[in-house]
């Protein structure tokens, strides 16, 4: 642990240290600005582990939404690593405990201003106290920075050293206004920095070292032109990790040129600094002393409208990078207004999600600011256009914090529509993460205020979200009922977007209960709205439930034309989810069609994309269709590891339909071992919870299952009656073929 004052130079000294000693730590370094000491808010706990999972390259879905569960991941995932993890500028022994790896492979180098006292007592920390430079060193720094004038004036040198009270921020600072000035007299330097130092001391007479910084400060600013002494003063008021033009630009109130000159102006100042090409950043000490100024220049009104501006900027860039890449759901994404500054160009969907990537952490800063610094609607607003962002691009712990902010900035505002949007938006993200009874309560409260605000699209799409729960949990009767009732009212409203995606989603519970003909009826008249509404994610999961639909019914080569269409538009959209989605299903599908090697690989593909990504209910089933697989070719004890697999995933996520799906598999995959046993327990699990929740088709095919095993074990009246039951129900929704063939599996999840 690193201690001392602000501007000692702690992060410098860290940074170097880490860099020299990179080869002890071949798993990598982590650095993580805990910004304790930063004018807004230091980053909590909770936000800096979101921050080391993403680093580790956890998906967003992986990410949990609680401290504990977020310290026991990062723990788990560092256990035996040998890395370096830097938490920079921490404010208190709470910040950093739950960073700690708590695994002696992995070192912690962490920097304060406090003393920290706590982690050496308690976590065995050993503090090293970093101390202002010795005169020596600060003159020789002075020199180095100033050149061959201060090289021949050491005591011109001295006195600039000490006047800096011998901080290197300081030092820079003071060496860098020095050097742009070399028609100026050193004395007449000297007299300026003594009249800073003399002003200050009259308002602060505690002796801090930190007055000595603000004179360098107060010193170098008033030597900046007009234009960028403004611009230095409204830059302290953007609350996010960095800076850019745009952004710059927004909170000046000028075009990208004069924007572009004042940061350079800035930055060979040194009072802010490249960390990326046209990124910068603000030491706090600097955002500190810019507030301060700004509060003593600028009127309320400028500072208010600046970051009106600021908030404008970034909520319509947002919306344009949206329009450009799902322009389908404009419509559903509250207006905004145009930025009266410049934004950023989208000119196609790489541009577009470029820009969201690079900027995400800030604007889930921006949504966090203007939700506690009394500008409501834009935290509504933003959160509700970065929506459909985070759940396609898997950022659900951003989902969660940007969401939240919005519900209680809405509530706050009485704003019963920004609400309900709010609601619905975190209950899909709980979703996301397989917090299910979380999620339909969220989307609860959602339908009920769209309904008391008579906003029929709003309730509609809390339904069929409702819906969609309901069927993950084997609630086939509720999800109907929500489906058909969100149908009718995007019918009543005219929302023909709307209405697209309720009739293909009340197409896939058809097709989960068994009623493929309805099912593909539903697709097909889903794909005529979806037609020329420009939606590529809406149109590639009605292809590929159309395909799995008509797969059940025998159509194997039409099937095929829609899996393969709904896997391209998947890529097409960078729906990665939708992509694990799509190249499952060709391998059900190659598997029915007996090519076992082409159907193994594509699952495995599923399989590799969907544990990226964190989705474990299609990781579930793409190790039940792997073991399937397996099966067929007859390799039936690495079957039966992947159905336990699957098993132990499904119930761990709650996903009812799955299991029954893996039960039956483990069935058929015992049978096949000859278990009949084993495999008549696994088909009455299967027949049991597949008739609770109303899943024909499983019902059916445990009804085959224990009729073989009743068969193998010479029961032959108790095996035909099951062999009835099983053609009762396929009778009744036109099964395929598939079905009474021992050892296919099930096409379709």
């Amino acid at each position: 642990m690193i201690s001392g004052t602000a501007g000692v130079g702690k992060t410098a000294l860290a940074l170097h240290w880490a860099h020299r000693h990179r080869d002890r730590f071949p798993h990598g370094q982590l650095h993580i600005n805990l910004r304790g000491y930063d004018p807004d808010e230091p980053l909590d706990a909770s936000e800096a582990l979101g921050a080391v999972l993403r680093a580790l390259g956890t998906p967003g879905t992986q990410i949990p939404a609680e401290l504990d569960e977020l310290a026991a991941t990062y723990r788990s995932l560092v256990a035996g690593r040998r890395l370096l993890v830097l938490l920079d500028n921490a404010m208190s022994a709470e910040q950093v405990r739950p960073l700690l790896p708590g695994t002696p492979s992995t070192a912690v180098l962490v920097t304060s201003r406090d003393s920290l006292a706590g982690l050496v007592a308690r976590n065995g920390a050993r503090r090293l106290t970093v101390d202002r430079l010795p005169v020596a060193d600060a003159v020789v720094l002075v020199q180095s920075l100033v050149g061959v004038r201060a090289e021949q004036n050491p005591s011109w040198a001295t006195v600039v050293a000490q006047r800096c009270a011998r901080l290197p921020l300081a030092v820079r600072v003071a060496a860098e206004l020095t050097a742009a000035r070399p028609a100026t007299p050193l004395e007449t330097l000297v007299a300026e920095l003594n009249d800073e130092h003399r002003r200050l001391e009259v308002l602060d007479a505690a002796g801090d070292p930190r007055t000595a910084v603000r004179a360098v400060f107060s010193w170098s600013y008033h030597q900046l032109p007009g234009e960028a002494a403004r611009a230095f003063r409204l830059l302290g008021l953007h609350p996010g990790p960095d800076l850019e033009l745009y952004g710059t630009a927004a909170l000046v109130d000028t075009d990208l040129g004069p924007a572009d000159a004042v940061l350079a102006t800035l930055a060979r100042a040194n009072l802010i600094r490249e960390i990326a090409p046209n990124r910068f950043e603000m030491h706090d000490l600097l955002r500190a002393y810019a507030i301060e100024r700004c509060t003593d220049t600028d009127t309320e009104n400028d500072r208010r409208q600046a970051q009106t501006r600021l908030l404008d900027h970034y909520l319509h860039s947002a919306a344009s990078a949206m329009n450009v890449l799902a322009p389908a759901q404009a419509r559903r994404r509250p207006g905004v207004n145009t930025a009266t500054t410049p934004t950023p160009p989208m000119h196609d969907a790489t541009t577009a999600r470029t820009w969201l990537d690079v900027q995400r952490a800030t604007l889930v800063t921006v949504c966090a600011h203007a939700a506690t610094h009394d500008w409501p609607a834009h935290a509504t607003d933003l959160a509700a256009v970065l929506g459909r962002y985070f759940q396609l691009g898997g950022h659900h712990a951003d989902a969660l914090a940007v969401h939240t902010h919005a519900r209680r900035a809405a509530a706050h505002n009485d704003d019963r529509l920004g609400e309900a949007r709010a609601l619905d938006n975190l209950g899909l993200a709980h979703r996301a993460q397989d917090r299910y009874l979380q999620a339909a309560e969220h989307h609860q409260q959602a339908a009920s205020l769209f309904r008391a605000a008579k906003n029929h699209s709003g309730e509609a799409d809390a339904l069929i979200n409702l819906g969609a729960i309901a069927w993950q949990r084997g609630q086939y009767a509720d999800a109907a009922a929500d489906q058909v009732r969100a149908v009718q009212l995007f019918r009543d409203c005219g929302d023909r977007s709307g209405e697209a995606w309720a009739v293909s989603a009340l197409g896939f519970l058809r097709r989960r209960q068994g009623r493929y003909r309805e099912a593909v009826e539903h697709h097909r008249r889903g794909l005529a709205l979806f037609e020329g509404l420009d939606d590529g994610v809406g149109e590639a999961y009605t292809h590929a439930s159309l395909g799995l639909a008509l797969a059940r019914l025998g159509r194997h080569e039409q099937s095929m034309a829609h899996h393969r269409r709904s896997l391209v538009l998947f890529r097409d959209n960078h729906d990665r989810s939708g992509e694990a989605y799509g190249l499952g299903n060709l391998g059900l599908l190659r598997c029915v069609q007996g090519h076992l090697t082409e159907a193994a690989g594509h699952h495995r593909q599923a399989l590799d994309l969907a544990r990226e990504i964190g989705d474990r209910a299609a990781e579930a089933y793409n190790l039940d269709d792997l073991a399937v697989v397996y099966r067929r070719q007859g390799h039936l004890a690495l079957a039966l590891d992947y159905h336990q697999d699957s098993l132990a995933l499904c119930r761990a996520i709650g996903e009812s339909p799955g299991e029954a799906k893996v039960l039956n598999g483990l069935g058929e995959t015992y049978h096949a071992s000859g278990q009949p046993a084993s495999a008549r327990e696994r088909h009455s699990g299967a027949l049991e919870l597949a008739a609770r929740i109303g899943d024909r088709y499983e019902q059916a095919r445990a009804y085959h299952g224990l009729a073989r095993c009743l068969r193998a074990v010479h029961d032959d009246v108790a095996a035909e009656r099951h062999a009835r039951d099983a053609r009762a129900l396929s009778a009744q929704f036109d099964i395929a073929s598939d079905l009474a063939a021992p050892g296919t599996g099930s096409v379709g999840g």
